[in-house]
This record gives C-alpha cells, structure tokens and sequence, in this order.
C-alpha cells in the first residue's frame, strides 16, 4: 500500500518535517504521490490531483502564510539524508537533477547549475526538492494487456506514451511482472525479460535485488544508461522481452532499433501528450517507421492511470472510449 511507501520516504526528510507530515490522516498519507520542500517557501503536498499546504503543527492551511516555511536548514539536512551525508558520492546522480532512494523513489533536486565545457558538471546552492512517492500497483496493467499479447505466445513491440505523473511507470512495471511470471487466463506463457533500470526506479533494487515483484523470469541491470544496457541484454541475458522506461536519446533509439531487428521484443515509455508527440520527436525518427505495433496514450483526465487511447501500427485506434474510471 502507498501508506507504507510514504514511510519509506519518510526517512529521507529531516525529522522536524517529518513529524509534521506523519500528523496527516492515514487517507491522506495513503494517497500522497510528491512531497516539495522549497527554502523559504511553503510545504506543499501533492496527492490524488490535490494540493495540501501543512502548517507545523501538520493541518491543511488555505493561506500559504500560515504555512510551515521551508529553511535552509531543512534543505541541507534533507540532501544530506538522500546522499547519506556523502554528496560527492550521488555526484553523478546529482548532475542529472535526481536521486533515485531505496524503494525506487526518485528525489528531483534544482539550484545553481555548474558547467564545464558547456556540460552539467553539478547542481550547487540546492533550493528545491521534490520526492515523489512510488508505487507498486499490482495488476495496474490489466486494462491493456489483452491488446499488447499477440496470438503468438507473445507481445507486440509497444510504446507507452504519457505525460510525467499519469502513471505509466506504475504500468509499464505491471506488464514485466505478469509477462515474466506468465499470464493464465491469456495463455501466455512467462517469457524471459530484460530490464534495463536506468534510474532504479522500476524494480527498485537493494544491493542487486529487486524490492518490487518484476516478475520470476526477469533480469535487470540497474542503474545502467539505457543504450549501453539494451546491448548487454542483448549478448549476455538471452532476452525474448526488453523493456525500459523514458527513451528520448537518438542512442536509445539505434540501440531499440537493433534489438528489434534481432529479434526481441520492446515495452518502452516516453514523455508525451498524444502520438503527434512521438512523432516530433528528432531523437527518436528511428523509431517512426512502424516499428512499435502497440502505442498506449495515458493521461490524469480521469485521475492517475487513464488511459486515453491504444493504437496500432499505423497510429490507428483500435481502443478508446475507456471507463472513465482511473486505473491506478
């Protein structure tokens, strides 16, 4: 349940903060998806499509003036937490504005940005931070199953496409469990998958080991760049399935690009409102040529997880009109 995810986060936000949002309603806690902690400014909550500004006793305020101030204090022990009083060592992690905790849950982090030969070096004078909470949902995949497996024992190449925080992260990771494990009810058989988890954020790995269900038959390398990850897959894993979250790189998509050429299957995700989206993307104009044979549009209009539309190959709707009903 989400409620035990929030304590998972919990332990990455200084204890003064902490307390405050731990007075909240188990509901509430239950249903919180980002906590923002801002120097200077209010702390704000975000959970089910709603906003929530604490005061410091942890009650809702309708007027960020009576609300808990973030200090710099706050800031720094909170970056202290999520790199384990070691900043130099998230060095990489930082450079790319995130820091993925244990239980996949990513911490976006913004200041002043250092370059060096026209490249992100750091983040300095960090103001701003972001936890968003992760959670595993299973069979948040179920609606859209029965229109990725194919009559062959297998699945169609499927890009999910989404805007950030609609949940496709949430599915994606619901597609590797019931593929890997094998799917009765549909006669599929559990396939071999492989999961390159660039930001650890799909099986949440803990010292190599997956704290999410990603399946029995699922290998994953974490924390490894995409394009470099779909090639080792490839040569060492033997994999029947890749998969993969948030492409966008022109190296992403040659690397996709040669394993569907050999053979392996794909279930990716990008950044994206609607299949037009896709299509402007440059990076990605590998991958326009009809290659995904499956795409599924997710947004929040009825709440995290609806899906809007599936399409197929040739960007025509074979599914729309969903239950309004959310799916998360």
């Amino acid at each position: 349940m989400n409620k035990f995810k929030i304590y998972e986060v919990l332990k990455y936000i200084p204890k003064e903060i902490k307390t405050i949002i731990e007075n909240l309603s188990p509901s509430l806690l239950e249903s919180m998806e980002e906590i923002r902690l801002r120097q200077g400014g209010p702390l704000i909550l975000y959970g089910g499509g709603k906003e929530y500004i604490l005061d410091g006793h942890g009650r809702l305020v309708f007027d960020a003036r009576n609300a808990y101030v973030c200090t710099t204090e706050d800031i720094k022990n909170a970056i202290s937490l999520v790199t384990n009083f070691s900043i130099y060592s998230f060095e990489d992690e930082i450079r790319n504005g995130f820091v993925t905790i244990d239980g996949g849950h990513r911490v976006g982090i913004c200041g002043k940005v250092v370059l060096e030969n026209g490249r992100i070096r750091t983040l300095r004078d960090i103001s701003f931070i972001n936890y968003r909470v992760a959670r595993q949902v299973l069979g948040a995949a179920d609606k859209v199953l029965n229109y990725i497996v194919n009559s062959n024992n297998s699945i169609y190449n499927t890009l999910i496409i989404s805007p950030p925080q609609c949940g496709k992260t949430t599915i994606l990771r619901d597609m590797i469990r019931q593929i890997s494990s094998g799917i009765e009810t549909m006669g599929l058989k559990g396939k071999k998958v492989g999961l390159i988890d660039e930001r650890s954020e799909i099986a949440a790995c803990n010292l190599g080991l997956p704290k999410n269900n990603v399946g029995i038959r699922t290998d994953v390398l974490d924390g490894c760049p995409k394009a470099e990850g779909i090639l080792i897959m490839i040569r060492s894993m033997s994999p029947e399935i890749l998969a993969t979250d948030e492409i966008g790189r022109s190296e992403d998509a040659g690397a996709i690009l040669d394993a569907i050429n050999a053979g392996v299957k794909i279930i990716t995700t990008i950044h994206g409102s609607d299949i037009e989206d896709f299509l402007r993307k440059p990076a990605l104009e590998k991958l326009h040529k009809n290659l995904f044979e499956r795409y599924i549009i997710m947004s929040r209009r009825h709440g995290v997880g609806t899906i809007e539309s599936i399409l197929d190959s040739n960007y025509k709707s074979i599914k729309s009109n969903f239950a309004k009903e959310k799916t998360l």
